[in-house]
């Protein structure tokens, strides 16, 4: 009898990857150059540069070292970062935040994997995590998926997410360079942002930031308890009072404004992923934003 794993990836093989397969195949093109095999350039030669990579008939034709210039091979390593925080489970049965987090990573998976990409995941919680070490086969999907299953089912209450402990765990796994998506609702505590920029210095790093409509907006129901999922704190709160509604908006548009700085800053882009969203619409906005963000 197949899996819970195994069902969802299968559904998601009909449903998601053929609608993408050719519109994300090959699409990733690395913005760092190196040893790979596309020429694009050349350059004046720097100290500390690699010097196997001087061109000697132009460094002799222009009496100076000229460096031969290319785009990074398309085959890489990807690594997806898991949030398993308890925020994560916010959202309706069936489509809150951690199903969705379950579905893009199976797809991103297998759509990479099938480019012959190698792809890792790291599933992070504060207090715990897992490691699943670089593959490409379906089966290595599934393996991904399972573990994604064995941390919801161990997860319990928590402290607030250290984002830049998931960061900074993140830069530890990589040790060389790597395609790096983040994939979180990014909320958490820790001086998340110079952990990003270290590791973007390093790495290409994407964010897939995934959003319930219960993060941003708070319903008119009267008394209601809120807790908060992250540390279990409630508070009974009158949700048609005119103050608190404006206090609350105020709180989430500094809250996305602050995110949105702190990814500019770090040179990461960051893209929002809506649990009512048509997950290959979302992805396939995705992948148009990347290209005319690399054009």
């Amino acid at each position: 009898m197949a899996t819970a794993p195994e069902r969802l990836l299968l559904r998601l093989e009909w449903k998601v990857v053929r609608r993408l397969d050719g519109r994300l195949q090959g699409a990733h093109r690395t913005a760092h150059r190196g040893s790979g095999i596309d020429f694009t350039g050349l350059r004046a030669y720097s100290d500390g540069d690699d010097a196997r990579h001087i061109d000697w008939n132009v460094t002799a034709r222009l009496d100076e070292p000229h460096l031969r210039l290319f785009t990074e091979d398309r085959e890489l390593t990807v690594w997806l970062v898991l949030d398993r925080s308890a925020s994560m489970a916010a959202g309706r049965p069936g489509r809150g935040k951690h199903d969705v987090l379950a579905e893009l990573t199976f797809v991103l998976a297998r759509m990479f994997g099938r480019g012959g990409n190698r792809v890792g995941a790291l599933l992070f919680d504060t207090g715990m995590l897992r490691v699943v070490p670089p593959g490409t086969s379906r089966r290595h999907a599934l393996r991904i998926g399972a573990e994604l299953e064995r941390t919801s089912a161990a997860r319990g209450g928590g402290a607030t997410t250290d984002l830049a402990e998931m960061l900074d765990a993140a830069g530890r796994l990589a040790r060389r360079r790597a395609l790096i998506v983040v994939l979180s609702d990014f909320i958490g505590d820790g001086d998340w942002e110079r952990s990003l920029q270290r590791l973007a210095r390093r790495h290409e790093v994407v964010a897939l930031r995934i959003v319930d409509t219960a993060d941003d907006v708070l319903p008119e129901a009267g008394l209601i308890v809120v807790e908060d999922a992250e540390t279990g704190e409630q508070l009974v709160v009158d949700s048609a009072d005119p103050l608190l509604r404006v206090r609350f908006r105020a709180a989430v548009d500094a809250r996305d404004a602050r995110l949105a700085a702190g990814m500019r800053r770090a040179g990461v882009p960051v893209h929002r992923v809506d649990t009512d969203r048509d997950l290959a619409e979302a992805l396939v906005e995705v992948v148009a934003r990347t290209r005319g963000r690399s054009a």
